[in-house]
């Protein structure tokens, strides 16, 4: 395992003068220059960046997800940046976003204007509008007859930019931005380590909250506000509890009251810090766990500890994953499963970034014939589970890989499930 260096370590979330903290013009600047060194070396002589993480990769800007298009960057090979968006939205960032010089009102050519249009015609309209303000830049920066990068594969947008005869290609463009995000800069690693500190915090409040009788919505609600508190974003995760841990309920969170004896785990997904997000399991027992459950826990964190040490650069993931369970025992008979592709979700390793599923992935339902190779820098998250007494037990770690191996990210005591005693 790798060792920390005395120099890494998380810090406050505010801004201060005097200790280095994660230094965010640094973080918009090294990832603007990836992609923008990715561009250079390819064929293409722009990228139209649709994607909310893309968008925040290259500009920094926190976009809200979800609508698609009406928002929507353009980086050209020259360096340019030009950024279109709705109208509250772009005169803001013209205010408050100096970094960037080429901020203009976008037509949402795709996304939830469009789709509410109940026209057709409505529809063509936008997306042709969105395709005619894209290629008027590209000829102002110099750029419009040479192929453009699309980071999604929308044909109505493709065939729009056709029509303007502008060559799109979304494939080479989609390789390019996994290439320039899954190896993390310094800065991208400690926001990874903040909001792993945060996630703490929230579990911290969940052994204060969950008691007998309170309601798994009620414990998530305290652990949401802890996160907040925090500065943490929160848009994915869950409590749950008893026969709620095994399978995971499809509801998540739920209105069931805790009682005695049930096993309660958390899984912090999704918790947002300056775009980051977390992966993070860590299992609770309402008084002392029964010996069945603890050897689960005990089989799920030695199978996640198996992973994990076989993770260095340059192993490839095909032989990372023979440390997660085969088919044979328990896991696999509880779903009537009989092929690795079937259990998606369960026992498996995660790229973690501005998304949760980010490259590398390792898993033995893909890793075995589709082997990718492991890169220091690369940042997962690593997860097992195991059922035990008609509950379940999940454990999680968030790392880093290094030259030698993993840094945890995440300090949660795994060596045992988490007592809270009532």
């Amino acid at each position: 395992m790798y060792e920390r260096d005395f120099m890494e370590g998380t810090r406050g979330t505010q801004a201060v003068d005097w200790e280095e903290r994660i230094d965010v013009t640094r973080l918009r600047e090294e990832r603007y220059e990836r992609a923008l060194e990715r561009l250079r070396d390819s064929d293409l002589g722009s990228m139209l960046l649709v994607s909310d993480p893309n968008i925040r990769y290259v500009t920094g800007l926190a976009m809200t997800g979800g609508s698609g298009a009406d928002h929507y960057t353009l980086l050209t090979e020259n360096g340019d940046v030009v950024h279109w968006d709705t109208a509250d939205h772009a005169a803001n960032q013209r205010f408050n976003c100096p970094w960037l010089d080429d901020i203009r009102y976008a037509a949402p050519g795709l996304g939830n204007v469009p789709r509410a249009s109940g026209r057709d015609s409505a529809r063509e309209f936008l997306t042709g509008k969105m395709a005619e303000l894209v290629c008027e830049a590209m000829a102002e920066y110099g750029v419009a007859t040479e192929p453009m990068g699309l980071d999604v594969g929308n044909t109505g947008l493709v065939e729009a930019f056709g029509a303007n005869d502008v060559e799109v290609r979304t494939k080479e463009c989609v390789d390019l931005m996994h290439d320039a995000r899954k190896v993390k800069t310094r800065d991208e690693i400690e926001c990874l380590r903040q909001v792993a500190a945060i996630c703490e915090a929230g579990f911290q409040k969940i052994t204060e909250s969950a008691r007998p009788g309170k309601r798994e919505s009620e414990v998530w609600g305290d652990a949401v506000g802890e996160l907040w508190r925090h500065g943490a974003t929160a848009q994915g995760g869950y409590v749950t509890s008893g026969p709620n841990t095994w399978p995971k309920h499809q509801a998540n969170t739920t209105d069931r009251m805790i009682r005695p004896g049930d096993i309660v785990y958390a899984d912090f997904y999704n918790i947002g810090y300056l775009g980051y997000r977390s992966c993070y399991y860590r299992t609770f027992s309402m008084g002392e766990p029964t010996q069945a459950q603890k050897d689960a826990y005990e089989t799920a964190r030695d199978n996640l500890y198996d992973v994990l040490s076989r993770i260095e650069p340059g192993v490839t993931t095909d032989d990372i994953c023979q440390g997660f369970p085969d088919m044979a025992g328990e896991h696999a008979d509880w779903y009537d499963a009989d092929e690795h592709w079937q259990l998606t979700t369960n026992h498996w390793a995660h790229g973690l970034g501005l998304q949760l599923y980010e490259v590398p992935l390792i898993w033995r339902g893909l890793s075995p014939d589709h082997p990718i190779e492991i890169e220091e820098g690369m940042t997962m998250a690593v997860e097992t589970m195991e059922p035990a007494d008609r509950q379940g037990v999940r454990v999680e770690e968030m790392v880093v890989v290094r030259e030698n191996g993993v840094e945890i990210l995440s300090q949660w005591p795994v060596e045992e499930i988490t007592r809270i005693d009532y």
